[in-house]
Formats: C-alpha cells, structure tokens, sequence
C-alpha cells in the first residue's frame, strides 16, 4: 500500500510541471507584464547595440540609442531584421556572443540559398524549454505522459526543442523523429503514448498509413492529444487530423530564427495561441507600408527576442500572415493571442492575377466528398505564360470512373470561392508525394531563373 502511495505521489507531483510552476506569469496582470517587457526591451537593444555590429549600425542609422527606450512605445522606432540579414551575415555576423561560448548550433537546409544559421547560449537552451514545457502544459499535456515526438531531429529545431521541452515537463519522450511510419504507429501503441508531437500533414499521413495497416488509432492505444505545428495549416485539415485519429489537434508556433517551437501555443479552447509575451514582442504590420495594423486586421507578424543572448532579433520579419486579438481568452491567461497562421507572403502566388495562399486551397480541399487531404500545386511554364495545376488524391473509396466529376467540383469550388481558375487533376490513392515533415505544398517545374 506504501509503495503505491508514494508511486502516486510522485506521478502527482510530475504533472504539476513547470506549467503549474509559471501560472502566475501566464496570469500576469498587464500592467506588471508591460513592465517587464520594457525593462527586458532596453536589456536586448543594449545588447544589440553592443555586440552585434549590423544592429548598432542600423540604430545610428535610425537615430535612435539603447538609452531611448523609454516606453514599449519606442519599439516602433527601432529597424525591422529580415531572414536576408541572416543570409547576408552567413554564419555568424548577427551573433552577439562568440561561437566558442555557445552550447549549440541550429540552421536551415539551405536549398534555396546560404542556410539560416541560429545559435544558443545554454541559457537559451534553458529558457526554450521551458517555453516549450509552458506550451505543453498549456496544450493539455501533463507530467508522466507519453510524448511521441516525430518533428525531425537534427539541425532542424522542431524535434530537439519539443523533446527538451517534453522532458522539462516531466514527460516520458519517444524520439522517433521523422520516417518509418509504419513503426510509428506500432510504436504510438505499444508505449501508450497519449501525446504526438509532429507536422500536421505529417501527422495525416501517421493516420492514413495506420489505416492501410488496419490500426485504427482512434480506439487502439491512449493516443489524445496533438501539438502540430511547422507549416500553415486549416480548420478543415484540424477536423480531419482529430477525426481520423480521435484526438485534440492544437496549434503550436514558432520559428528558428525566433527560438524554435515554443514561442505561442493553443489552450484547449483553441481560441487563438497563447503568445509568450514575457520573452518576446509581438506586432502585427502592413507588409508593403510597415505601418501597424489595427487589432484583429490582417498583416505581417513581426517579432522582438527580449531574453535571446546568442541572437537578439529586432523587429524580425517572419513572412507569417495573421491578426492578434488583445480579448482575454475564458482560460484566464493575459498574454495576447495569435490568430491561426494563414499563409506567408514569401508562399503567395499569383496565378492569372489572383493572389492565392496554399493554406487557401487547402482549406477549400480538405473535407469535399472523394478527395484525400493530400495535394500539390505544380507550376510549369508553357509559352510565355505560367500554368497552375492543382494535383490531388482520390478519397480511398472514391472509384475512377467518379474521378472526371470530382475534379469538375474541386475546379468549381476554387473558381466560385477564390476567384482561381485552374485544371484539376485527380490522381490515385497515394501518388502525391507525402512529406516526413514540412509538406511540399508547391513544386515549380518552371525553368531555373525564369521570373515568378
């Protein structure tokens, strides 16, 4: 009786986790939290100015010193950074400590240019997870559960950020990362794991590939909760995710040149994500004025780092379209609240001049009767002019001769709802590409250097 007492004891005392520790910062009343934020904003201009050569020479520039914050207010006066500041600096130049007293190195694949290049003190390291410990707790996890983390480890932050962060929270981590679907279903409930970290596309594919096993997730295993993040994702594709698996499918934000997963989480209202304003600041502009937006408009998400040693960021312009609500949310925490990523301006195309976000389509796909939540917008040149074709995968049940008529009502449901007008070609169950982790929702088959 004694040893299950105390084995209860501490499985109690787990799942208080740092989640329970941080309630009152969660709770924090906003006249206290603006304090903070402004003591930290005037710490990480210092910092900037004083170690990041690119930073101070950009503060000369706007007239404006460390010494002249004097409100949150002043934020506005500081220069914006971009992704191309990291790329111009490649590897280290906005760094604000040197390499040999940093604990670790994070960067981007590079495909497309010079990688992204992030480091952390191993201060940042702690302060990341227990952000991302926050935003666990804050999701719905507890101390004790099992975490199958499929983000992809490596260079890459999702997977060694949500696993220090699982671990913070006195979670018990599989670090299954990415690939091998089919032992990650066998996996997921063997070990009884109650929480699946992972990409939300990938985590359609863990659904689909669990049903051609015939492992229905839903009933097999203790699988009920879902942290998915990484790449935009809709409404539709949530209903899906939490059908087809049977779980609650929360949103999860960040991105690396930020910190890493962690920065802004879902509550189980899922009224919009929890920003963590106590270690950074959140705007929301104009992308083509840079002007602020009103609450609740759309725009441009830009972030300001208020406790990174390693990478103090300054107006960092994500690329991610949102709004932010100030509207305390019914769960009671105060920070303000990001509103679902729609899509990034750098991901916008336009096609026979309508301006369309993949995360659009998406939401128009995913749900209609005979299609698979899987799909490809593919670009190719003919002639002197761009054509778009929107590849998308026959529902499993849906038989060929049904296919012709399936993609008749997709094509209409874009024309009549987004104004895009494109050919719609419906494949078998399968033939588009699955990705282990961000979905390849775009493939440019348009010769090299041609203009977009």
């Amino acid at each position: 009786m004694g040893a299950t007492t105390g084995q209860e004891a501490r499985i109690a005392a787990r799942a208080q986790g740092p989640g329970y520790r941080e309630a009152a910062i969660e709770t924090m009343p906003r006249e206290r939290l603006e304090a903070l934020q402004l003591e930290r904003l005037r710490a990480t201009v210092a910092l900037a100015w004083n170690d990041v050569p690119l930073h101070r020479e950009r503060l000369r520039a706007a007239k404006i010193a460390p010494e002249d914050i004097r409100s949150l207010a002043d934020l506005a006066r500081l220069p914006f950074s971009s992704k191309a500041d990291l790329r111009d600096t490649y590897p280290f130049g906005l760094f604000a400590r040197p390499v040999n007293e940093l604990a670790r190195l994070h960067a981007s694949s590079g495909t497309t240019g010079k990688p992204i290049v992030v480091g952390y003190t191993a201060r940042d390291l702690d302060t990341w997870a227990e952000l991302v410990a926050r935003s666990l707790a804050c999701a719905g996890a507890r101390g004790g559960d099992v975490v199958h983390n499929a983000y992809g480890y490596g260079l890459f932050t999702g997977g060694l950020g949500m696993h220090a962060g699982a671990e913070r929270l006195g979670c018990v981590v599989v670090p299954m990362s990415g690939g091998s679907t089919e032992r990650q279903v066998a996996l997921m409930v063997d070990f009884g794991a109650r929480v699946l970290c992972a990409t939300p596309s990938y985590a359609l594919a863990i659904a689909e590939v669990g049903e051609n096993l015939g492992v229905d997730l839903r009933s097999q295993g203790r699988l009920a909760l879902g942290l998915f993040g990484g790449e935009p994702w809709s409404e539709a594709m949530r209903r899906e995710i939490e059908t087809r698996l049977g779980i609650v499918a929360v949103d999860i934000y960040g991105i690396s040149e930020i910190m890493g997963p962690g920065v802004a989480c879902e509550c189980p209202a899922r009224a919009g994500l929890h920003a963590w304003e106590d270690h950074f600041l959140f705007e929301v502009i104009d992308p083509e004025t840079g002007a602020a937006m009103p609450d609740g408009e759309a725009g441009e998400l830009v972030i300001t780092t208020l406790t990174r040693e390693a990478l103090p960021m300054l107006r960092y312009r994500t690329r991610d379209v949102t709004r932010m609500s100030r509207e305390r949310c019914a769960c009671g925490r105060t920070h303000r609240r990001i509103l679902r990523v729609t899509g990034r301006n750098d991901d916008m195309l336009i096609v026979r001049g309508v301006n369309v976000y993949p995360s659009q389509v998406e939401a128009l796909l995913v749900g209609m009767p005979g299609i698979a939540p899987h799909y490809q917008l593919v670009l190719e040149r003919r002639g002197s002019l761009d054509r778009v074709t929107l590849e998308v995968e026959a529902a499993r049940d849906a038989a060929p001769h049904t296919w012709p008529a399936i993609a008749y009502a997709a094509s209409h449901h874009l024309k009549s709802m987004i104004g895009l007008t494109v050919e719609v070609d419906v494949k078998a169950p399968g033939a588009v590409p699955r990705s282990q982790g961000k979905a390849v929702r775009v493939r440019d088959l348009r010769p090299k250097g041609d203009p977009s």
